[in-house]
């Protein structure tokens, strides 16, 4: 079963006054890479939920992105009484220019260092999130690997399609291969006798037979037509597995092997039927690794 590389899932959840949000997005990629969004406070999860999303996509560019909202009462900063004590004496110990009054702004002295400290339990709400997190990274997971999969039939069709048109072509190719050797052997009689016949000259039959098993040998591509009937045949079996994983790099060199091959039956034979379906079927191949390069 082949999966696409694009997908979208996401997964939100409140508890204790917490609302958490997280979504998993993945683009083409030749390997695995995932980029985190998380938080400040959340930064030591990034490893982990990393591990998590490897575990579950094997290929593709995947972003994961979590935003909390803390609407509770421990999402308050602690005032650190005795730094801002400390703070008021030596701003009331300060000589004040003549005529002007000291005003101070309670805004700024919050902003002061070490007056706002970190709720106590900052730990244990990062141990509470982590559990949630893990639990929402397996449903977005869930829901991209459903889309993954949805535009993965709609991939397998299209291939398909392609590889209908190789094995088509590639048979017609194989029944047009003899006669062209034969049609070679009828022009070349053709041509000598009229030859011979002005000049009233004779030809060993022994010398036509190896001009002709020459020609024939220069043009065989029964190894190449066998090469590339197998490729086909590997290709349809990869496409149409039920088993989940990924196949995509391979179907990519696949795919060039069979350009591979259609490339020397192109430069072996001078026949314009060959000719013609062997650029269809060159075609049908672009088409193929144009469409694998978004398979997982």
């Amino acid at each position: 079963m082949i999966r696409s590389m694009t997908g979208y899932g996401e997964a939100s959840l409140h508890e204790g006054g917490v609302h958490y949000f997280l979504e998993v997005r993945s683009l083409n990629s030749k390997y695995f890479k995932a980029g985190m969004r998380l938080p400040d406070d959340l930064q030591g999860l990034e490893a982990e939920l990393e591990s998590e999303l490897r575990r579950r996509i094997h290929r593709g560019g995947v972003t994961l992105t979590v935003r909390c909202s803390d609407s509770s009462s421990a999402a308050a900063y602690t005032i650190n009484q005795d730094a801002l004590s400390r703070y008021l004496e030596q701003i009331k110990s300060a000589p004040a220019p003549a005529g002007l009054q000291i005003v101070v702004d309670a805004g700024a002295l919050l902003g002061l260092p070490g007056v706002l400290q970190s709720p106590a339990d900052e730990e244990e709400r990062v141990h509470r999130a982590r559990a949630i997190l893990l639990k929402l990274v397996d449903k977005a997971c869930a829901q991209l690997t459903a889309m993954r999969t949805r535009e993965g039939q709609a991939l397998v069709a299209d291939l398909r399609e392609n590889r209908n048109v190789i094995a088509s072509r590639l048979e017609r190719v194989a029944e047009r291969a003899p006669q062209v050797v034969e049609g070679y052997e009828k022009r070349l009689r053709q041509r000598i006798d009229a030859m011979l016949k002005d000049a009233g000259l004779k030809i060993e039959p022994a010398d036509l037979i190896r001009e002709i098993a020459v020609y024939a040998d220069r043009t065989d591509i029964g190894e190449e037509l066998a090469r590339l009937r197998g490729h086909v045949a590997q290709f349809d079996e990869l496409i149409s597995e039920g088993e989940a994983r990924p196949i995509g790099r391979t179907l990519d060199f696949l795919a060039q092997e069979m350009l591979r091959e259609a490339n020397t039956i192109a430069s072996k034979s001078s026949d314009a039927d060959i000719s013609r379906d062997i650029v269809e079927i060159k075609g049908a191949i672009d088409r193929i690794k144009e469409q694998v390069q978004n398979a997982e």
